[in-house]
């Protein structure tokens, strides 16, 4: 076994989008893991968009990555040592172990995973936190009813595209957003949405607004909320009495920084509130991690429905960590088709 490992820190905090100057690949010593530790060899980790605001120092729900710091991120692979009961060389795991070759984990952080329960990948898509936080996001928030209508954006992602098949397998007309013709068609012919609009062929919220529309003549039940910006301007005027808002995620202002204080958007207060008022409309904001207790209860009814291929998965993996950060940026400029991995070994 080699006794080095490779990392990529956090150079410099960015203002808007993140550039490849923000991050640098190191080489360390692997560590070794104490009691309760084990050390791992990842082959596999997750890009996500919420990792754009672990970048920015500001209060939030987690701590920001500190200036050289490993860059935050789940990935799964393969236990090299442990010193750890209940884990041996050759168990395959889920965990935080950065953007990294290899990590030391504490057990009690890590999830064994079970072959049978499909590619490894899945357990950072899918059958991981993007795919948990569609379902619990729709089943928990979203309280769908056969016969409604839902709209999500980032149609194509992987929480997307897990809302709109779930939603879909429950009777509601699905209607995706997504940036450009190849990802609706993916929407549409892959993931089974009943249509799909392009959200770049529409220069501002009046325009995209009448498409959604047209795509949701009776309005608009459950909008789960992936992007801000002027997908939610277009919305919320077309959201029906007693809706429902699930919001997982701003996209769209993450590169604003500071949470979004930086963001130029001329949604106003009260055409937030306003709706929110005479429409009785329920929003719920959520972080999956304060949830885990539910994950056997979501893989229990969807690891099925992923192993007979009722639930379609695509992933985009990009080969190397050293092409971690370009994969990153690309992901937050809508650059990927569906779930952003990147392949180590």
């Amino acid at each position: 076994m080699p006794d080095q490992m490779q990392h990529i820190t956090l150079t410099s905090r960015p203002t808007g989008a993140p550039t490849p100057d923000n991050f640098a690949l190191k080489t360390a010593p692997i560590p070794e893991p104490a009691q309760g530790e084990v050390l791992v060899r990842v082959h596999y980790m997750s890009l996500d968009p919420y990792m754009r605001g672990r970048m920015d120092d500001a209060q939030s729900y987690a701590a920001p990555v500190p200036i050289g710091g490993t860059m935050e991120g789940g990935g799964v692979g393969e236990v090299l040592t442990s010193n750890a009961d209940g884990f041996t060389p050759g168990d395959m795991v889920l965990g935080m172990f950065g953007w990294a070759t290899h990590a030391v984990a504490d057990a009690k952080m890590l999830r064994k995973l079970d072959p049978n329960m499909g590619p490894l990948t899945a357990a950072l898509g899918v059958l991981g936190m993007p795919g948990f936080t569609g379902w619990h996001g729709l089943m928990e928030y979203g309280r769908p009813k056969q016969g409604e209508t839902l709209v999500v954006a980032a149609a194509t992602g992987p929480v997307g595209s897990m809302v709109g098949q779930l939603a879909k397998s429950l009777g509601l007309r699905t209607v995706g957003i997504a940036g450009g013709a190849d990802k609706c068609a993916l929407a549409t012919d892959t993931f089974g949405f009943d249509a799909c609009i392009d959200h770049r062929a529409h220069a501002d919220a009046r325009s995209l607004r009448a498409a959604i529309k047209d795509a949701a003549p009776k309005g608009i039940d459950i909008y789960f909320e992936n992007v801000g910006g002027k997908v939610l301007e277009a919305v919320m005027p077309l959201m029906n009495p007693h809706g429902r808002i699930p919001v997982c995620g701003m996209i769209s202002w993450y590169n604003a920084g500071g949470l979004g204080a930086g963001a130029d958007t001329p949604l106003s207060a009260p055409a937030l509130w306003r709706p929110i008022l005479v429409k009785f409309l329920s929003v719920n904001g959520f972080i999956i991690s304060n949830h885990w207790d539910r994950l056997p209860s979501f893989l229990k009814e969807v690891a099925p429905k992923v192993l007979n291929g009722e639930i379609k998965v695509v992933e985009d993996i990009a080969e190397g960590l050293e092409n971690a950060p370009a994969a990153f940026i690309g992901l937050l400029e809508g650059k990927n088709v569906g779930k952003q991995i990147v392949k180590l070994v």
